[in-house]
């Protein structure tokens, strides 16, 4: 039987013109010209029976049914280009994995100890993407997740399991000329120096303070004042540099510490329980391989070097 699946052709100018909302922009990804990106769309709605773009005077927008096909097709072509470049590369003859997790924790965590799940499983390859926030496993390609949270977070997670990994212990650190001849530092004299601020954390250091006694830190705009980072490996580098004191996850900082670039600037660590957990879709299939990196997984996070 026929299959109801247009031209690759076609999907991927429709692709490239949906993110870009433009013909123009399309052919130019594509390189070809605004003329043959035009006539694929307009094959592409013929074939479909229903129209995707609708023109403005400032160039086209997606209708509603464009859109929501749009967000169809774009994790089903993004699968097609892995698969292919898997198959040209002779890659992957023990199957994927396609992991999201947070950037730092995958950079200064996870990959460094991959050699050892490549040593026992040598034909599986592990794709792995960053991403800073939740989100719907079915709008993507990405078999599981990495995430940081609190086990109600994790459970809010719609449609989805958790696994945790390792605990998240956040402690302040910072260059060793900020603490000078001290030891440590009380709360007000962390207070009296520059705070680093973690974007996706925007209310860490109002709690560091109200743990620590200081009166009123909730309140206080003091807690909020300060350079603001995206992911915690450049709050780390901020704080290497000198530029003041930064909130991180100590698991992810242990390198600069052993160096001496960083020192704690006070042992109280952020309250909260939260962990690194490894987070799967609910209801579906766990495939040998990604199963086998789960145990794995499971192993490390148990193991003395797997808290490090």
């Amino acid at each position: 039987m026929r299959r109801k699946i247009p031209s690759l052709q076609a999907l991927a100018c429709f692709d490239a013109a949906a993110r870009h909302e433009s013909y123009t922009r399309a052919a130019q990804e594509l390189a070809l010209t605004q003329s043959a990106v035009s006539r694929q769309i307009s094959t592409l709605e013929d074939f479909l029976g229903l129209p995707l773009f609708r023109r403005t005077r400032h160039g086209v927008v997606l209708t509603d049914a464009g859109n929501q096909y749009a967000r169809q097709i774009a994790p089903r072509l993004q699968a097609l280009e892995r698969d292919t470049l898997d198959a040209m590369s002779g890659q992957g003859t023990g199957g994927a994995i396609n992991l999201a997790a947070v950037p730092t924790f995958a950079t200064r965590w996870l990959i460094p100890r991959l050699p050892d799940f490549r040593r026992n499983h040598p034909d599986v390859v592990v794709h792995i993407e960053t991403r800073t926030r939740p989100f719907m496993f079915s709008d993507t390609v990405f078999d599981a997740a990495i995430y940081a949270g609190t086990p109600l977070q994790m459970h809010q997670w719609a449609g989805t399991r958790a696994i945790a990994l390792v605990p998240e212990v956040v402690i302040a650190v910072c260059a060793p000329s900020l603490l000078g001849s001290q030891r440590f530092l009380d709360a007000s004299a962390v207070a009296a120096l520059p705070l680093l601020q973690q974007s996706t954390r925007p209310e860490a250091w109002r709690h560091w303070f109200a743990a620590a006694g200081v009166v009123d830190a909730i309140a206080q705009p003091f807690a909020l004042a300060g350079p603001r980072f995206e992911q915690f490996s450049m709050t780390a580098a901020a704080a290497v540099a000198g530029l003041g004191v930064a909130l991180v996850p100590r698991l992810l900082i242990e390198d600069e510490l052993d160096r001496g670039e960083l020192v704690v600037a006070n042992p109280l660590p952020l309250p909260g329980e939260r962990y690194y957990y490894l987070v799967q879709p609910e209801g579906t299939e766990v495939r040998p391989t990604l199963q086998e990196f789960t145990n794995w997984l499971g192993k490390l996070s148990l193991s003395p070097a797997g808290s490090a």
